[in-house]
């Protein structure tokens, strides 16, 4: 049988006790009727949990409760390219259209090959290309200030809607083929839901850069870096580096992984006639898999200008929620710190289905197990003391050498 195999084997045997798991968190504000109940897992859970939360136990007193783990809200990360159809111009503005899929859509990214312009973008959706009265969806305002250091934003935040066909209108200083198609992320019924993993309020001003420093626990997700600014400078853009180094590899001590960049933004005024209010205050976090505590830098460059008044700076991960079906007036228990286990295999988690009207639950203060002791080391003698064995080994090979030794010493004799 192979290593691997009697591993999983071995792993598959060891079942879950409340006296093992070295940490409790309760389950408050369970519903007075029998319904499903979803409580957000916070940063906690995961830098004491085991990897992917394999040791998570739901108990109702010493009885194990089925549950599933997922995130708030499904993100899409898949991106859509879209090339715009009839391009042209009609009385002085250009015109064009996109065929959008047969999904809802919200937020719509025009690509446009230009610098140095503001101009305002009629929107209209329909179900057919040739419909004539299609459907006003807003105008907005698309801009690139790069020269004046104030950034660029070709975005329109459209209102979820699944119209087939959109319809523009560009009245700005622009060209017909400076259009060069659209682009929107995969569908989302709803806004994703964050949790804060860490925040603070110190910076470092180093040269034209802004220092933030944070030390994340192992195990814990981060997916973006958000920004509470003050209220001066009122306009600004300022391009953001995150670099996240993770501990105690090898001899080097630091294992620096891929770093993200990105940029924050704020614009509240009115430029040829046109109302511009955009603000941009978050940035996506480098990513990252491994098991070891990490140190995050995130760099603000200033450029030439005075430092932002930052008020907070602070790492959010995705909402993840744990559901189960609660009973009325039981009361539950979260578990972990065991890392003897495996991920646990519930039927309830492979049919779960989220209900609209689910309940929502509150996790207590964590807290030690007040019935916690170490799981017994059931390891043959050899695994928990390998020393034993290689100094049997070393007397082995010592009375064998003696014995040789006799040996010859007799043969010689003879």
């Amino acid at each position: 049988m192979k290593i691997s195999t009697l591993a999983l084997l071995l792993a598959a045997a060891i079942t879950p006790d409340v006296h093992y798991f070295r940490y409790e968190r309760s389950i408050l504000d369970t519903p007075t009727q029998q319904a499903q109940t979803c409580i957000a897992l916070d940063a906690t859970v995961f830098a004491h949990a085991e990897p992917r939360l394999s040791d998570l136990r739901l108990y109702q007193g010493e009885k194990e409760v089925p549950y599933a783990v997922g995130l708030a809200t499904p993100v899409e990360a898949t991106q859509n390219n879209i090339s715009p159809l009839n391009v042209g111009e009609r009385d002085g503005r250009i015109v064009f259209d996109a065929a959008m899929p047969e999904d809802t859509y919200s937020d719509v990214e025009l690509d446009i090959d230009a610098r140095d312009f503001i101009a305002s973008v009629d929107v209209f959706g329909s179900q057919s290309q040739a419909d004539r009265t299609p459907t006003k969806l807003g105008t907005y305002t698309i801009f690139d200030f790069m020269r004046q250091k104030l950034g660029r934003s070709t975005v329109l935040h459209l209102p979820q809607t699944n119209f087939r066909y959109l319809h523009f209108r560009v009245d700005g200083p622009l060209k017909p083929e400076e259009v060069t198609g659209l682009r929107f992320s995969g569908f989302v019924k709803s806004q994703p839901q964050y949790i804060a993993t860490a925040e603070t309020s110190q910076v470092v001003q180093q040269g034209h850069e802004t220092l933030i420093a944070f030390t994340v626990p192992a195990h814990v997700p981060v997916a973006r870096v958000v920004f509470a600014a003050g209220q001066q400078p009122v306009n600004f853009s300022r391009n953001v580096t995150v670099t996240v180094a993770e501990q105690g590899v090898a001899s080097s001590g630091e294992s620096t992984l891929s770093p993200s960049e990105g940029n924050i933004l704020r614009i509240h005024a009115t430029r040829n006639g046109r109302r511009i209010d955009e603000e941009r205050l978050s940035v996506d976090s480098p990513a990252r898999d491994g098991g070891r505590p990490t140190k995050w830098m995130v760099k603000v460059d200033n450029g030439d200008d005075p430092p932002l008044a930052l008020e907070s700076v602070r790492l959010e991960m995705l909402e993840r929620n744990l559901c189960f079906d609660a009973k009325p007036g039981a009361m539950y228990s979260l578990y972990y710190g065991d890392p003897a286990l495996s991920a646990p295999r519930y039927d309830y988690a492979t049919l779960f289905t989220p209900e609209k009207g689910a309940k929502r639950g509150t996790l207590g203060p964590e807290r030690e197990n007040p019935g916690y002791h170490p799981r017994p080391d059931e390891r043959p003698l050899t695994e928990r003391h390998p020393a034993l064995l290689w100094t049997a080994l070393g007397l082995v090979v010592l009375i064998l050498g003696g014995i040789a030794l006799q040996s010859a010493k007799r043969i010689n004799s003879q």
